[in-house]
């Protein structure tokens, strides 16, 4: 009886809307499905993100109806963020295991990623806990207590081993912490005392094939016939698609199966090669949209933890889209980060269209202030 309540007090709003964050990420899912849709006998991809894409606009909706009110006043967030620590670990033991990492619980066909959801929790955690101390945000005990809260899901998808979504979690946290007013200083110290004690690893420590480990790993097209093919095939892909792209269908990486997982971590790669760059500019121009307009609506916040929870939203999508950018290009190394709203997959876009929703169930809280006196609040300063 007592969680049908708690649910009800969660759930008591009514349905919101946002046109102009809601259509422009409609259209990059658009545009992963046309990409899916063009795969050599592979309708499977195209149809499976359909159902995919029906949840997760319901979820949309749903989270419009949050009161997020509640989720400021009660426990139910490190609740939240203590069962999903849970759940991760649990799927050490009853987890499926796929391309090498343990991450998945899967039902029949369906999987479910809780390294997807964790993410958005730990936005959410963090933007609570920073937005309560926003007059002393510039000790270095909140460093400290910060990185705890991220440190618990980022070692637990570590050991799964899923380095991408580890390094998406400490963006995240490194990111909400540049933008909530910590100590720079204080920050720069701790990532010399990290930066130090790597050094002693890689001269001391490290064996010569563990650090060759490394460099193949960092820069992967020194070994374009091992280790970085991939990376490899998907520059090519990338490349041949020059101003106007192969067409629609007509990619020809994709299609021959050269490029490795088309259908995620390089579907851009895939969508270049259709396009071209006028079809890569499009799509830059609706995630950068998609960002502006949650900036925006983080800004338009009552207190400091619906803008902190903005922040953290934009932060999370736009470390997804620039590590999987930079790995597509060769810029980065092959970490399996998906481009949101565009990659298959159903885990990962129903978290992200939840926290849009979230964000505009927010604007019921908006409050009419002059931007100074917001600036003022949200850095701290009395």
């Amino acid at each position: 009886m007592r969680f049908f309540t708690l649910a009800q007090g969660i759930f008591s709003r009514k349905v919101s809307f946002d046109a102009l964050v809601f259509f422009p990420a409609l259209l990059l899912v658009a545009f992963g499905l046309i990409t899916m849709s063009t795969f050599t006998g592979e309708n499977f991809f195209f149809e499976k993100q359909l159902i995919s894409l029906t949840v997760a606009i319901g979820g949309f909706f749903l989270a419009t109806r949050v009161d997020t009110d509640m989720l400021k006043r009660t426990n139910v967030l490190v609740t939240l963020f203590i069962v999903f620590s849970a759940v991760l670990i649990t799927l050490f033991s009853l987890g499926h295991v796929a391309k090498g990492a343990q991450s998945w619980f899967k039902i029949g066909l369906f999987a479910f990623q809780p390294a997807d959801a964790m993410k958005l929790l730990l936005v959410l955690v963090l933007a609570k806990y920073f937005s309560r101390r926003h007059v002393e945000i510039a000790h270095f005990r909140h460093i400290i207590v910060s990185g705890v809260y991220a440190l618990i899901p980022f070692l637990l998808v570590l050991l799964q081993p899923d380095f991408g979504s580890a390094m998406i979690m400490f963006f995240i946290w490194f990111g909400m912490i540049l933008v909530s007013g910590v100590s720079k200083k204080h920050l720069a110290l701790v990532f010399l005392v990290g930066a130090l004690a790597f050094g002693g690893l890689w001269a001391e420590v490290f064996k010569p094939y563990q650090k060759d480990r490394i460099l193949t790993f960092l820069n992967p097209l020194t070994d374009i016939s091992g280790a970085g093919y991939n990376a490899y095939q998907s520059v090519i892909a990338v490349g041949s698609g020059q101003l106007m792209g192969k067409g629609v269908g007509y990619g020809t990486q994709s299609r021959l199966r050269f490029l490795p997982e088309y259908q995620t971590d390089f579907i851009f790669s895939a969508f270049a090669e259709e396009w071209g760059l006028l079809g890569v500019l499009i799509l830059f121009s609706l995630f950068a949209v998609v960002i502006i307009r949650i900036l925006f609506l983080s800004l338009l916040g009552g207190t400091n933890f619906e803008m902190l929870y903005g922040m953290g939203v934009a932060i999370f999508l736009i470390s997804h889209f620039t590590v999987n950018i930079g790995m597509t290009i060769g810029l980065l190394p092959i970490t399996g980060v998906t481009v949101p709203f565009m990659s298959y997959g159903g885990s990962h876009l129903l978290v992200e269209f939840v926290a849009l929703g979230l964000l505009v169930s927010m604007k019921k809280n908006a409050r009419p202030a002059h931007r100074s006196a917001l600036e003022n609040e949200f850095l701290g300063v009395e």
